[in-house]
């Protein structure tokens, strides 16, 4: 069953005395702290000034946050200007200043501005000079602000309508009177990779927006109980077989302040995805997808009538198909473009032309393509993201788009984060892995060293840790599925160890890569194998970054392959001799908590607690857009539904089970939780119970201190 593919082992030790230098983590440590002084040293707001060979960045460990510019001619990055610099510019300007550096925008390899309240602000470096230069008259309560870089021309949004600020000069592009009709904002609850509403033009001359009919939507109470009475607030949200919101897409041409809508067609509940432009503003590019998800259309629209110019192409699979890029056109050719597929089994690129033929598969293997970083300046070159070396790995490539030749950029094994600066084709390389805290270094184009900007010092060197273990083991299925275990500090091994497995399982996130702690975010395992747990995790099919078919294991049965793989994952824990198998708790959240409590009642006794924070229960009562891709409907799927409907399980529960909920919760809503109590009432079992007033989805800010003790407490006292 086993099979180890590797083994990274993380000793985090001091220099000195262990036993009596060392510290314990406390809670404030591994949750709020480790984003401050616990956190691996990195320099802010790192990037290009564009069209030169400078890069800059804002060194925020000293005492006087400064920024920085360099190039690979010089050994030393040269100082610019400080924070307290620029309050004292701004304070002779009689002007607000600043308690942090400023968010800085370069116009020239001379000049960055940036704002202060309303007020833009610019620094020519050669004159040593701040200037006020642009102000704002916007309303406060302007949000979803999208500048357009060549005109400066401002969309925002006032509740649901849209507006457009130039120059002074407010424009408003939308009039809807019900406010359950939306302008501007992003559709379809954010997913197909949507994260915004509107989309500017290549030359600022024209708008594509979303507007979001959601009259048809059923509305959802969400309580707001510090009110005397308690008041409800009404959201619509759209849940799995249920009527779903329309969209359309509007086109604003601000020369004539006229607005056309494209002719999309119908069915009005299909998803209208991935909106691009092409470079002559001429046409709007849309990946439109039906409600089954199954059929995908790459069409272009006329942005001067909204007709239906051409569909260039069509996927289809018999599971689902997922558009979460849109085109890319290649600099300087307006004929032919960049498109991201899964097609072959793994997201890869693909170069067409604006007829929509193929002309060439650009990259190939089984490894997955997870971002674009830009192209180099004639367009030759297309630098990227991927996983070609491990599932475990980031590492920069470029493919050349002549040949589809494909090479690596970046160095050391890890997850790197590239940026790519055209104009010279150097690199900036953030990357860390399980044993590197950051490293941050410019890679000149032949792929050597130029010189490194930092190396992060292991903020943890201090605190008395154990080792991490990164390895895999082979599933029931024959699939390869990762691990990471964090094993207590001066592990006895004679004794047997409490085991917790923390689980997320879903799609679209991974949660082991060979990166600083594992992957792990904060330092809650840590602090866990500090008080005698051990903790592991596996990366189970349906989890992200390895392939369509891994991802797709999941389709109209969401939590049994998924089961499976962790069931594969606990087999191996209770063989190792320092596990003590009568004690393996399961905690998780989102999906996790509905793998948590899949976990403890469809495998009863397996588990001894468990704790499953705003789970997902009944996948009926869950939004449309993600649970049918991966569920289909509940009228077409009724088996699929009903199997994995946990509150079909209650009754099987044997153990320590709590449920955690936060009451604002507009994700997965309240009413799971609270189904599953009602039927641990009716089926008379016993359920421990705990919400967080006020809260959404996740417990954020100084009360997760509160949440993750609570979760700790729990396992300390019943595991």
């Amino acid at each position: 069953m086993r099979r180890f593919f590797q083994a990274l082992l993380l000793l985090v030790v001091s220099g000195g005395s262990v036993h009596a230098q060392l510290q314990k983590l406390t809670m404030e440590d591994a949750i709020l702290n480790v984003r401050t002084k616990l956190a691996p040293a990195n320099l802010s707001q790192l990037g290009w000034v564009s069209n030169t060979n400078s890069y800059y960045y804002v060194d925020t460990r000293l005492d006087d946050p400064t920024l920085f510019t360099g190039d690979d001619g010089i050994l030393h990055d040269e100082k610019l200007i400080s924070l307290s610099s620029i309050n004292e510019k701004l304070r002779k300007q009689n002007a607000d200043t600043l308690s942090k550096f400023p968010v800085v925008e370069w116009k020239n390899e001379n000049t960055f501005s940036f704002f202060v309240g309303n007020k833009e602000y610019e620094y020519d470096k050669t004159k040593f000079g701040l200037y006020n230069t642009r102000i704002l008259d916007m309303p406060d309560s302007a949000d979803r602000k999208d500048t357009e870089p060549l005109t400066k021309r401002i969309a925002y949004t006032l509740a649901n309508n849209l507006f457009i600020y130039d120059k002074g000069k407010v424009s408003q592009v939308t009039n809807e009177s019900d406010e359950n009709i939306l302008c501007g904002t992003s559709v379809h609850r954010d997913e197909f990779g949507i994260s915004k509403g509107t989309y500017w033009s290549p030359q600022g001359n024209k708008l594509a927006f979303y507007r979001m009919d959601q009259t048809m939507v059923a509305d959802y109470p969400i309580i707001n109980w510090q009110k005397k009475p308690a008041e409800v607030r009404m959201i619509k949200y759209p849940m799995a077989g249920g009527a779903s919101h329309q969209v359309t897409v509007g086109v604003y041409d601000v020369a004539s302040g006229k607005t056309i809508f494209l002719k999309t067609g119908e069915p009005k509940d299909q998803y209208l995805t991935n909106v691009a432009w092409s470079p002559d503003e001429k046409y709007v590019y849309i990946a439109v997808l039906n409600r089954d998800q199954n059929h995908m259309k790459l069409n272009r629209y006329s942005a001067t009538t909204g007709e239906l110019d051409k569909t260039l192409f069509e996927e289809k699979d018999d599971k689902y198909v997922e558009p979460l890029n849109p085109v890319l056109f290649v600099p300087g050719n307006d004929k032919e473009f960049i498109w991201q597929s899964q097609r072959d089994g793994f997201n890869h690129l693909y170069l067409y032309n604006t007829d929509g033929k193929l002309i060439r598969q650009l990259t190939k293997g089984e490894f997955v393509v997870t971002e674009l970083k830009g192209f180099s300046k004639n367009g030759d070159r297309l630098y990227y993201m991927c996983t070609a070396l491990s599932p475990l790995d980031r590492d920069l490539y470029y493919v050349t788009l002549a040949e589809g030749r494909m090479k690596r950029v970046s160095g050391d094994s890890g997850i790197h984060n590239c940026y790519y600066n055209p104009f010279n084709n150097e690199v900036l390389d953030v990357y860390s892995n399980v044993t590197t805290p950051r490293k941050i270094k410019l890679i000149l184009p032949n792929g050597s060293d130029a010189k490194t900007l930092l190396t992060a010092e292991n903020p943890l060197k201090n605190y008395n840790l154990g080792a991490l273990k990164i390895s895999s083991l082979t599933g029931k299925s024959g699939e390869e599925l990762y691990t990471r275990m964090f094993l207590p500090p001066n592990m006895d091994s004679t004794r047997k160890y409490p085991v917790i497995v923390y689980v997320y399982g879903g799609p679209h996130l991974q949660l082991i890569t060979n990166s600083w702690q594992g992957g792990q975010g904060d330092l809650w395992m840590y602090y866990l194998a500090q008080e005698g747990f051990i903790v592991f995790s596996l990366d189970n099919r349906g989890s992200y970054n390895r392939g369509k078919k891994f991802e797709q294991a999941v389709f109209r049965n969401c939590g049994t392959a998924e089961m499976e793989d962790q069931l594969t994952g606990v087999e191996y824990l209770k063989s190792l001799p320092f596990v003590d198998s009568t004690r393996i708790g399961v905690d998780g959240w989102s999906y996790g908590g509905f793998m948590t409590t899949s976990l403890m009642t469809r495998n009863p006794g397996v588990f001894k607690v468990a704790v499953a924070g705003g789970p997902v229960i009944d996948w009926s009562m869950y939004e449309i857009m993600y649970t049918e891709r991966y569920m289909d409907t509940p009228q077409s799927n009724p088996e699929g539904y009903n199997k994995n409907n946990l509150l079909n399980y209650v009754k099987d529960l044997k153990g320590k089970l709590m449920l955690i909920h936060g009451t604002d919760d507009d994700v997965v809503v309240w009413q799971h939780s609270i189904m599953y109590l009602k039927k641990a009432v009716d089926v008379n079992k016993q359920v421990d119970y705990f919400v967080y007033p006020g809260h959404p989805h996740n417990v954020r800010g100084k009360d997760r201190v509160h949440l993750m003790n609570k979760i700790t407490d729990y396992f300390k006292q019943n595991l």
